[in-house]
């Protein structure tokens, strides 16, 4: 395999408090023999809003759990996804969240930075969005003033927005760093109406995390294939940068989780063999 393909956390396990994403808490330790027998070679660890005492990734003695259960199943983790921020925005508007938020990402740098962890996930979207300019300002003041650390640990911000191509080149040229990298996802860029010739054109030469999912034009996830994603045409575009960050399987969940994600990994493995990434 010349990229790894993995899964976010939960996808392979029943819902957690009926949540469709969230930190297993108390069963997140049951996905890692259960990715191994599917021949997936990474999860990427989600940090929750809820209940984040109870993760591993800042509960004492959880990255030691983590390697452990890591080791024995021989599936690694090597990127985080930061949901935390969506709910407590580094760019809030309200200075006591923002700063607390900060003390949590610099927590969570250096858990990272203890597992080998190359990417961070940062989603701008939804609560968390950068259409307001004035958000954009406050988010690359937060962010700057956490890159030294990052940059120290070589651990990447993998951002993801829901920003026009144009945009989003906007906000990554404000920032002066090789650590502030793109997370794609197919599925919510297909939701938003972009092209993905034009985004990748735009930035793929800076993506480090990919998001495998479906969406419908304006609307929520759907099983592979059964959207508006162009897989073909992304993933034809994405030889031109020469790839080598992980494929995440985020795709459509039900209540239990393997039947469905068994059925889409079948699904999305022929364009990974017809573009070479297998």
């Amino acid at each position: 395999m010349k990229n790894s393909l993995g899964v976010m956390q939960g996808r392979l396990l029943p819902k957690y408090k009926g949540r469709y994403q969230a930190h297993p808490v108390k069963y997140w330790q049951d996905e890692f023999n259960v990715a191994a027998s599917l021949n997936l070679d990474c999860i990427e660890f989600i940090l929750d809003f809820n209940d984040i005492n109870e993760n591993p990734l800042i509960k004492s003695g959880g990255l030691e759990e983590i390697m452990l259960v890591s080791k024995k199943s021989g599936v690694v983790v090597k990127t985080i996804c930061a949901d935390y921020f969506m709910e407590a925005p580094l760019h809030s508007k309200d200075s006591m969240i923002s700063s607390e938020s900060q003390r949590v990402m610099l927590m969570l740098l250096k858990s990272a930075k203890i597992l080998g962890i190359k990417d961070i996930v940062l989603p701008c979207v939804d609560q968390s969005s950068l259409k307001n300019p004035k958000a954009v300002g406050r988010f690359v003041n937060s962010l700057e003033a956490l890159l030294m650390v990052a940059e120290d640990y070589n651990i990447n911000f993998s951002l993801e927005t829901d920003l026009n191509p144009q945009s989003f080149v906007n906000l990554l040229d404000q920032f002066n760093s090789n650590n502030i990298k793109v997370n794609y996802d197919i599925g919510n860029s297909a939701s938003l109406g972009y092209n993905p010739l034009e985004e990748l054109s735009a930035y793929g030469d800076k993506i480090s995390d990919i998001h495998i999912k479906d969406r419908g034009l304006n609307g929520g996830p759907k099983i592979l294939g059964n959207g508006d994603a162009d897989f073909d045409v992304f993933f034809k575009k994405l030889k031109e940068f020469d790839y080598i960050g992980p494929f995440i399987m985020q795709a459509y969940r039900d209540d239990e989780g393997i039947n469905v994600f068994v059925e889409q990994l079948d699904w999305i493995k022929k364009y990974f063999s017809k573009y070479n990434y297998i």
